[in-house]
């Protein structure tokens, strides 16, 4: 009731008394009650009266012990920058879906032989010994195999990443010889990339760089928590490097097998032991491994006739790399780059900021020249995103407070209110911080959400406390009984909003790690509000409303004058609306008929409005993904690639434009390939990720001009482009776009067929742009085949023919490792022997690989042919 409808009570002239004496721990409370004389009959006590039910208990206690719920008022306050501290901020709940990665490498081998010789015997072992499975995915392609085991919500993921390892371990001995065991990572949705770490120098060569990126940078980067950092991409990677000269193997007749098992016999890493000689113990060292890289051109390969031939006549061993296939571009320099990925639920603004003060603390020990630079932070967006929440719930919670303010005309009824809702939200996130949630969007949003539905408990026990004040009642009885009688109905609208809520919990899939939040931190709010509304704002109304009974006396202020002038404007309009109900309610057909037809017509738009998981996010960042021509090779998608970024410089005007970076090829690391999500498989394939600059125009203005521009200009060259942003990775889940269509069946050719047909009906529906099928199956190969019998008679095999060849184009790491370490810095580098790329250039060059002591060469037995072959082999 509105207090400028209740007639004022005058006390009697001998107001009689009556003490009213309630029991605490400590004292008794004496109250003296002035009994007005007023129209409305006296109520006489009953049992609610003397015995207060479940629904008055918490207003009791609360008027007997205001200072308790003083305290816990305090007590969240105090609470709430513990836990803010220490919950995790991020852009999205943790999607916890759980996934493992089973990396296999074998260096050379062919992605058909990967999927057929690997892949396909350790997916049947993993259907029969891992329990929870859900589905199985795997990509095959040269050298490389990732599968992917996707398992159930409610998986023993500790006791399936140990089922893993077991038959992985027990696989081996029936894989190809020279298999070593794979790679096996756990990760969830949430593992995405939320900085990247560049490393350039004017004074450095690249191999120097990617040698300080794995052993120096990326050693500290992984100290900092909740983080993954795979091996560097670019530069070249740090090997001892043994380069075989074809034409003096043929002429000491040795085969590139002779130079392997030479090394491996020559460079030890063996102990020798202790000798005990008289009182002293002496450690016994055998220079089984030389201290120099120069030492190794001194080993002997092989004594014919008293003649020793050495490695340096035969091949040079240097401090070299392997060849490069992977190549990093930053506004056009070479360098090399550390992406740092979230892992587990650590905040990705913590795991940014200890990143940037880890790149500092490198900086000061770094060799001079070499500039450490921090890109693509998305940290930034994950920031603005949550300021942007909180600066609209702030002002929410302004305007709410301003609009009751203007309701009620008492400043002190305000602040109550106004009290309420922060703390019924700070509650709220201390209760989602016991829970182990984080705070992100869905959860800020939620409680965004709940700031106007939270004003509804305070406010109406507000009013009702006034109305029982301006009934005559004394303040005590005023609160008691205002808070009392509305117990059971606001309680009953607090459930009911919050069941509304209750069906989220049933979700499955990434929606229940996105919404469930949301839901918690609505229900957990309006409960706490519930809770406030009959403790906290009792307690404060007995302390800051003792002169309401007064407050109509004397003259107004200048915010009585204001609500009193606001209620004038209300009554009018109020009146305007009865005026119209009034005028509906006598052509009531009319009106249903229009409004039903209004709500018909409405739903019309369903079929014009776009409906998509998320709402589209605009970064300020654009990753474009670039295909050459199959077969292409690193150098050539290089030098393409440079053009391209010329022409995006050209596209995206100067001032909108920050940074370029490409990253070309595929790196080394069978660890990024785990986590890579770019469809990246060879060396034909290039990821530009593309920074704008503050204040520049829409970023899919941009995109759509480059989707235009950029396959005009450079045909035979496929352009697609990807999520950028973080929210679309983690929604993507490592797919390359939010449609993902599979093909599965034993005839790979026949499903790249109905994969092409279906891209070019795809392309014919409007809004679809970047179909593209991620398979190619035109890589160009030379087989070769060799005469069995005529190496038979010659006591040689196809064995022979394939090793020497697999260390002559390979390397010899695969299946004969060899190790050598630096004594200047104390890191193990691998050995490396192998024919130098650039010398084996024609096919002549290859057929003249030597297999065999009597200077047998590949072509005397074998005949090469030009074939297609897969790029990379889904299965």
């Amino acid at each position: 009731m509105r207090s400028a409808s209740v007639r004022r009570l005058r006390p009697a002239k001998t107001p009689p008394k009556r003490i009213l004496k309630i029991k605490s721990h400590s004292r008794a409370i004496i109250q003296e009650e002035i009994i007005y004389k007023s129209t409305i009959p006296e109520r006489k006590p009953g049992i609610r009266d003397l015995h207060p039910g479940i629904s008055m208990w918490l207003v009791d206690i609360a008027l007997r012990r205001p200072y308790t719920y003083l305290v816990m008022a305090l007590m969240i306050l105090l609470a709430t920058p513990f836990v803010l501290r220490s919950t995790p901020t991020d852009i999205l709940p943790d999607i916890k879906i759980p996934v493992v990665s089973v990396v296999w490498s074998y260096t050379g081998m062919a992605p058909k032989d990967m999927r057929e010789r690997i892949v396909s015997p350790y997916e049947k072992a993993l259907t029969t010994t891992v329990n929870d499975v859900e589905h199985i995915e795997s990509q095959s392609m040269a050298g490389l195999a990732v599968v992917k085991v996707y398992f159930h919500p409610n998986v023993n993921l500790p006791s399936a990443i140990s089922q893993i390892t077991s038959i992985s371990q027990f696989m081996l001995r029936t894989l190809p010889p020279g298999t070593v065991p794979p790679l096996i990572i756990n990760y969830s949705a949430s593992s995405v990339p939320v900085v990247q770490v560049g490393l350039s120098s004017p004074l450095m060569s690249e191999q120097q760089l990617n040698d300080i990126a794995i052993n120096q940078v990326r050693t500290q980067l992984i100290t900092i928590p909740g983080v993954a950092v795979p091996y560097p991409y670019g530069g070249k990677f740090r090997v001892v490097s043994i380069d075989l000269d074809t034409q003096a193997l043929l002429a000491k007749g040795l085969t590139p097998a002779d130079v392997v098992n030479a090394v491996n016999a020559q460079n030890l890493i063996l102990p020798s032991g202790t000798v005990k000689l008289n009182e002293l113990e002496h450690s016994v060292r055998l220079n089984g491994s030389p201290d120099s890289i120069e030492g190794m051109n001194q080993i002997p390969v092989k004594t014919v006739n008293g003649s020793t031939t050495y490695l340096r006549e035969v091949a040079h061993v240097r401090d070299g790399f392997q060849p490069q296939q992977n190549i990093v571009k930053k506004n056009g320099e070479r360098g090399v780059l550390l992406t740092v990925m979230k892992n587990g639920s650590e905040s990705t603004l913590n795991i940014v900021d200890n990143v940037k003060a880890k790149v500092a603390e490198i900086m000061k020990g770094a060799p001079e020249g070499l500039n450490i630079t921090t890109m693509f932070d998305q940290s930034i967006f994950v920031r603005a995103a949550i300021d942007s929440v909180l600066h609209e719930a702030v002002i929410a919670s302004l305007l709410t407070a301003i609009l009751i303010l203007l309701f009620l005309g008492n400043w002190r009824s305000t602040c109550i209110i106004a009290v309420s809702i922060p703390l019924s939200i700070l509650s709220s996130i201390i209760i989602l911080h016991a829970l182990g949630e984080t705070i992100n969007l869905m959860t800020l949003g939620g409680l965004t959400l709940a700031i106007g539905i939270l004003v509804d408990d305070a406010t109406v026990t507000i009013e009702n406390i006034e109305r029982h004040i301006h009934l005559g009642k004394d303040l005590y009885n005023a609160i008691f009984d205002g808070a009392s009688e509305i117990a059971v109905p606001a309680l009953v609208s607090t459930l009911c909003i919050c069941i509304v809520f209750l069906p989220m919990f049933f979700l499955t899939g990434v929606a229940r790690y996105l919404f469930v939040p949301l839901a918690e931190a609505v229900v957990f709010a309006m409960l706490a509000s519930y809770f406030l509304s009959r403790t906290l704002v009792p307690t404060m109304a007995l302390m800051m409303m003792k002169h309401q009974a007064h407050a109509n006396s004397g003259k107004p202020s200048t915010l009585k004058r204001v609500h009193i002038a606001f209620d004038r404007g209300f009554e009018r309009m109020r009146a305007t609306y009865l005026s119209a109900l009034s005028a509906l309610l006598t052509r009531r057909k009319a009106f249903v008929t229009m409004f039903l037809s209004f709500c018909v017509a409405s739903c019309g738009l369903f079929f014009l409005l776009g409906q998509d998981f998320f709402p589209e996010v605009d970064a300020g960042q654009i990753r474009l993904h670039m295909r050459a021509a199959s077969g292409t090779r690193i150098e050539e998608t290089a030098r393409l690639a440079d053009q391209v970024e010329r022409e995006i410089r050209r596209l995206v005007p100067p001032d909108e434009l920050d940074t370029v970076l490409a990253n070309i090829g595929v790196t080394i690391s069978s660890m990024n390939m785990s986590y890579n999500n770019a469809g990246t498989f060879g060396s034909v394939d290039t990821e530009l990720l593309i920074s704008l600059k503050q204040g520049h125009k829409p970023t899919q203005s941009h995109i759509a001009r480059l989707r235009d521009e950029l396959p005009r200009r450079f045909p035979g060259t496929e352009f697609y482009f990807q999520p950028p942003d973080i929210i679309s990775q983690i929604l993507n889940f490592g797919s390359q776009a939010p449609i993902d269509v599979q093909f599965s069946g034993k005839d790979v050719n026949a499903n790249y067929e109905l994969a092409k047909e279906l891209l070019r009906k795809l392309e014919k529906i409007p809004g679809t742009v970047d179909v593209h099928i991620h398979q190619r199956l035109d890589q160009p190969t030379l087989a070769l085949e060799t005469d069995r019998t005529a190496l038979q008679a010659l006591n040689l095999s196809a064995a022979n023919v394939a090793q020497n060849v697999l260390v002559s184009l390979a390397g010899s790491f695969q299946t004969q490792p060899a190790f050598w370490v630096n004594p200047s810095n104390s890191v193990v580098y691998n050995v490396l022997v192998q024919s130098p790329q650039y010398k084996v250039d024609t096919l002549d060059e290859l057929m003249r690989t030597p297999v065999s002591p009597t200077a047998v060469i590949l072509a005397a037995w074998s005949k090469i042919s030009a074939r297609k072959s897969r790029q990379c082999s889904p299965s």
